[in-house]
């Protein structure tokens, strides 16, 4: 084998030579080369790992080229390239979207959200499912794997437990 120990630039292999090598002699050396076009070592890593996948998927052919590892490059580069350009759009998007200021939950909110934390979680279900997502009593029975009597047994457990909670909260 011809390869250059150090993965440089001129290095040509042998007809034979095989991908592992290949790869062994030139991942060091694109890496270095890619971190100082993109400042960034894993950004580099991944791009030069991505070049190589694409090199073997197309190794018998590349393997003939004169200079194989200027392809690796210049498929590493085009991907960072395109890292670029896809960071740069969408900071551009990011800076034309309008900051909104979204005002915490109100005291009530955090009220239930702490009552419904204290039920149990199959009456914690039921209650949630039917007085948030409305879904009627066979429905929740159905998902739950449970008779309907079962579900209105937490839904009313679940109701009297959270107006006791509530109304003591209040009452402080």
């Amino acid at each position: 084998m011809t390869l250059q120990e150090d993965g440089g630039v001129g290095a040509v292999p042998d007809v034979g030579t095989s991908f592992d090598d290949f790869y062994a002699a030139h991942f060091r050396g694109l890496t270095i080369q890619l971190f100082a076009y993109t400042n960034d070592l894993g950004h580099a890593q991944d791009v030069v790992q991505e070049a190589f996948c694409r090199a073997l998927a197309r190794w018998s052919r590349i393997s003939g080229y004169e200079e194989p590892v200027a392809w690796v490059r210049r498929v590493a580069m085009n991907l960072a390239t395109n890292r670029f350009r896809r960071a740069k759009v969408a900071l551009g998007f990011l800076r034309g979207q309008r900051e909104e200021h979204v005002a915490g939950p109100s005291p009530d909110r955090v009220a239930i959200a702490a009552a419904l934390a204290t039920l149990p979680p199959a009456h914690r279900r039921a209650v949630i499912l039917h007085h948030l997502a409305d879904l009627p009593i066979a429905d929740i029975a159905r998902q739950e794997g449970v008779a309907e009597g079962t579900v209105k047994s937490w839904l009313h457990r679940g109701r009297a437990a959270l107006a006791t909670q509530l109304k003591e909260k209040r009452d402080v």
